[in-house]
């Protein structure tokens, strides 16, 4: 894959990161990035980190509200498979973002929360049997498109929440989520609850977005939806109470290892649950009562806002595609 890394919270150690023609093609000198709060120390280019920006994480997007991400996906499931996956979320980077998941038994019980149409539930299910396999999604639109994939039949298919999942606690083997992180409201809990539902040992493995560096692609981040910093996956794990935690870069090919314009999968962070029972960290009410009246209008601006600033990131993908196609190998782009 174009871009790939690899780093652990408590021993920090980076792989692949001499990506020629991208901005981390980078000197030692130029690795400069430490997080000695959480008890660990962490060395990567400071473009990598996203380190130019100061928006509260705590603030949802126009899109990061679960109403506006139910009609959102409302359209975007007629094209998502077609349309979008192709520029940002291709089977050989969800088959990459799923290695560090370790799906190593076909009879481990898998939760896909987040599963939308089942894209990615199709490359879980080639490495565990489908029945032993749920997917969740707040969007019956999303999932009626899974329902419809052969490979998937035998997948139960459940409506839920991200930040309030109907499972037990310690259930599961296995945590996937991807694409999904980015419209949950409080992603730490989200994270708690990953912690919660899965057994002793068990890993939660999630795929989302990263945060861009250059400017404009910033603006339109903020404007959509929730673009984690990498510091900040790895922050939730830790606060969470998972252990051994790795995040590994990801990207499209024709990127070159590209990431300032942020990615809409751009990492996989993977982390055990070293101990059963619920996640240690306490949280205050959850930050969106989807049951609470919504002002039609500004449900409607909101809305068109954050549409508006997701055709922004359905383009970029084509503009990195034709500056592939023109820059000579080995070059910048």
């Amino acid at each position: 894959m174009a871009s790939s890394m690899l780093i652990r919270a408590d021993n920090i150690k980076l792989t692949g990161l001499g990506f020629v023609g991208s901005e981390f093609h980078t000197q030692k000198s130029n690795l400069s990035y430490s997080k000695r709060n959480l008890g660990y120390k962490c060395v990567v280019p400071k473009c990598g980190m996203s380190s130019s920006s100061a928006r509260p994480v705590s603030q949802p997007r126009f899109i990061q509200h679960k109403q506006e991400a139910f009609w959102f996906y409302r359209f975007l499931s007629i094209v998502y498979d077609h349309v979008i996956n192709p520029g940002h979320w291709t089977e050989d980077m969800r088959d990459e973002a799923l290695e560090p998941a370790d799906l190593h038994d076909r009879n481990m019980i898998v939760v896909d929360v987040g599963g939308g149409t089942g894209f990615t539930t199709l490359g879980i299910v080639k490495h565990v049997d489908a029945k032993n396999v749920t997917i969740l999604d707040q969007s019956p639109h999303q999932l009626a498109k899974a329902k419809q994939k052969e490979p998937l039949k035998e997948c139960k298919i459940v409506e839920g929440d991200a930040e309030d999942l109907p499972f037990p606690t310690d259930y599961a083997d296995r945590y996937v989520s991807a694409g999904s992180i980015e419209y949950w409201p409080d992603p730490q809990r989200g994270i708690k609850e990953a912690y919660r539902v899965l057994k002793i040992g068990g890993k939660a493995c999630v795929i989302g977005p990263v945060y861009p560096t250059f400017w404009l692609s910033r603006f339109f981040a903020d404007v959509w939806m929730l673009f984690p910093k990498e510091e900040e996956y790895i922050d939730w794990f830790q606060k969470a109470g998972f252990k051994d935690i790795k995040l590994k870069r990801i990207g499209p090919k024709w990127y070159r290892g590209v990431r300032r314009h942020g990615l809409i999968m751009g990492c996989s962070v993977t982390g055990i649950k070293p101990f059963s029972g619920d996640s240690p960290l306490q949280l205050g009410p959850k930050a969106e009562d989807v049951k609470k009246p919504v002002n039609p209008f500004v449900f409607l601006l909101r809305f068109i806002l954050g549409a508006l600033a997701a055709t922004y990131f359905v383009l970029v993908p084509i503009y990195m595609w034709l500056k592939d196609q023109i820059v000579p190998k080995g070059r910048p782009i």
